[in-house]
């Protein structure tokens, strides 16, 4: 069974934790290192993929900077999302070359891993069956996003479930060019811990793409 290791990034800024996924992909490309599931909180951070269009953001550079907000272009697949804090971002380094070298299959795994994450914390959640709609929904509402790289068939970004994220923050942006809401665990009742959360999804993923979880012994100290 292949193994995966489990890092804890804690708080960190988007661009330190950038630089960490950067590092793990450049040795799994070479044949070293392990599967790693980083999980990550960041500091309020808008990002733009490469599908990200200028009219999903609602508000000017200047005024998100003024709110506390950086701004990030990025090489994922998607357009604009929110990373804040209360929520569990979770980026997959998988050499796909191991698994299926399937980039659709990759992502509905991912998306099975969160739905399957999110009924053990008793929340019944699932797809929307349309073009555009990826992600993983609550009646109707998005709760978690998901946009991906993959580069010589190794994954990078991931995932953003919203735990106890404060949702009034998604008002600078058109989530993912979608005009839907967005909820929290939170927000539909649900008072399940971070790391509750966190130990639901490894367990799913690791059911999912068939992994043996080890926790990694490196513990990276919180950038504020």
């Amino acid at each position: 069974m292949r193994r995966l290791a489990i890092l804890d990034l804690g708080r960190m800024k988007h661009s330190d934790a950038f630089q960490v996924q950067q590092q793990l992909v450049e040795q799994r490309k070479s044949g070293q290192g392990t599967d790693t599931l980083l999980y990550v909180e960041h500091p309020h951070v808008v990002t733009v993929g490469r599908n990200g269009k200028n009219e999903h953001l609602l508000a000017s550079p200047e005024i998100l900077a003024r709110t506390g907000i950086q701004l990030v272009e990025t090489d994922r697949g998607g357009d604009v999302t929110y990373h804040g804090p209360g929520q569990v971002v979770g980026y997959p380094i998988i050499d796909l070359r191991e698994w299926k070298r399937d980039v659709r299959a990759y992502f509905r795994a991912v998306e099975q891993s969160l739905i399957d994450a999110l009924s053990a914390l008793k929340v019944k959640a699932g797809r929307i069956p349309e073009p555009g709609y990826e992600g993983v929904w609550v009646d109707g509402a998005k709760i978690a996003a998901i946009g991906i790289h993959i580069s010589r068939w190794v994954t990078s970004h991931g995932f953003a479930l919203n735990v106890d994220t404060d949702l009034t923050y998604f008002k600078y942006i058109v989530p993912c060019g979608l005009t839907k809401p967005v909820c929290s665990l939170r927000s539909i009742g649900n008072q399940a811990t971070r790391q509750q959360v966190q130990d639901a999804i490894t367990d799913a993923f690791a059911n999912v793409f068939d992994f043996q979880v080890e926790m990694a012994e490196q513990k990276l100290q919180e950038t504020r």
